[in-house]
C-alpha cells in the first residue's frame, strides 16, 4: 500500500486515476481547487477512509508524507486556460515548482503530466519524443504551451540537480465520462451538440487531425509509466496512434447519434495545430503499453454519459 498524492483529482482523468488507485488499495490525497475539477467526479469515494479530499491550488505550497505524486493540476481546454492565462502559467510553473519540493522533501516519486501540446504546430508528423516542438511563445495558447514545456525543464533539472526520481507522460488527446460539459474539446463538444440537434461547430476546413485515447487507458499508461522499472526520467508520449480528420469524426458523431445536426464551419482558432497524433514506440517498448479500447467502444460509454448528464438536468 503507497501514500499518493493526486494534484488535479478531481478533474476528468485524476478522478479517474484516484479512483483506480484506491481501488488497488492504496491511501489518496486528492487535491483540488475546483478551478475545473468537481466534486461529483470523486462523490463516490468520500465515504472511503483511504480517500482524502483536499480543497487547495498547488499555486501555495502543501505538506504531507507520501510516497508518489501524480501532478496533473492545471486546466487542460483551451476555453479554460485562456480564461485565466496567468494563473494556467503559474499552475504549470508555480504548482509544478512546489510538488517538486515536495517529492524532494518526501523522496517521492513524481510524474507530471505534460501534453502534446509541447510539440505546437509540428513540422514531423507523426511527433515522437525527440522533437523539440514549433510553438509560439506569445501567442492566446502559450500560457498552457509553454507552461507545460516549462515544467518539463522543472522536472528534468531537478533530477539532474538532486537526483530525484521523475516521470514525465505527455498526454494526446484523451475523452471518456466525467469529461465536463463545458469542456470546450472536441469530443465532449461534439456529443453534447448532437445530442441537443445542434449544429457540429468545425473549426477551418476540418481537414486537421486528432487521435482520442480513451481514459481507461490513459490511466494504465499512467500507472504503468509511474511503477516502471526502468525509473525512465525522459518524456513519454502516451495516446492513441490513429488519425483522424476533425470533419469525418464530425460525421460519425452524427451517425451514432442518428442525430439531426448539420456541420458547422467556424474560423480556425490562432496557433490551432494542423495534425496532432503521436508516436508511441517509446510507450509500447518501455511500458509494454498501447491503447486497447476501441473508439466506438469509448465513443459508447463517453455519449452514453453525457446523454444521463443532459437527461437530469
Amino acid at each position: 500500500m503507497k501514500r499518493i498524492l493526486i494534484t488535479g483529482g478531481a478533474g476528468f482523468i485524476g478522478s479517474h486515476l484516484s479512483e483506480r488507485l484506491l481501488n488497488e488499495g492504496n491511501d489518496i490525497i486528492c487535491l483540488d481547487n475546483f478551478y475545473t475539477g468537481s466534486k461529483e467526479n470523486i462523490r463516490h469515494l468520500l465515504s472511503n477512509d483511504r480517500f482524502e479530499l483536499v480543497r487547495h491550488d498547488v499555486i501555495n505550497e502543501y505538506t504531507a508524507e507520501v510516497d508518489e505524486i501524480y501532478n496533473l493540476a492545471c486546466p487542460a481546454s483551451p476555453v479554460h486556460y485562456q480564461l485565466n492565462p496567468i494563473k494556467t502559467i503559474k499552475t504549470c510553473v508555480i504548482g509544478t515548482a512546489n510538488m517538486l519540493e515536495l517529492a524532494k522533501k518526501c523522496n517521492a516519486v513524481i510524474l507530471q503530466a505534460s501534453t502534446s501540446e509541447v510539440y505546437g504546430n509540428p513540422y514531423i508528423h507523426p511527433q515522437n519524443e525527440e522533437y523539440w516542438g514549433n510553438v509560439n511563445p506569445i501567442g492566446i495558447r502559450s500560457c498552457y504551451d509553454e507552461g507545460k514545456r516549462c515544467s518539463e525543464t522543472l522536472m528534468s533539472d531537478y533530477h539532474r540537480q538532486y537526483n530525484l526520481n521523475i516521470r514525465i507522460a505527455r498526454i494526446f488527446n484523451t475523452y471518456g465520462p466525467k469529461m465536463a460539459l463545458n469542456d470546450g474539446r472536441v469530443v465532449s463538444n461534439f456529443i453534447v451538440q448532437a445530442l441537443k440537434n445542434e449544429p457540429l461547430a468545425v473549426y477551418g476546413d476540418g481537414t486537421q487531425t486528432r487521435a482520442f485515447c480513451f481514459v481507461d487507458d490513459m490511466v494504465d499508461a499512467l500507472i504503468k509509466l509511474m511503477n516502471n522499472k526502468d525509473n525512465y526520467s525522459k518524456p513519454v508520449n502516451i495516446g492513441n496512434p490513429v488519425e483522424f480528420k476533425i470533419i469525418d469524426f464530425a460525421k460519425l458523431i452524427i451517425k451514432l447519434l442518428n442525430s439531426n445536426s448539420e456541420i458547422k464551419f467556424m474560423p480556425l482558432p490562432a496557433d490551432d495545430p494542423l495534425r496532432r497524433e503521436p508516436d508511441i514506440s517509446l510507450a509500447r517498448e518501455l511500458l509494454d503499453w498501447e491503447p486497447s479500447t476501441s473508439l466506438i467502444d469509448g465513443l459508447t460509454k463517453t455519449i452514453n454519459y453525457f446523454s444521463e448528464i443532459l437527461t437530469n438536468q
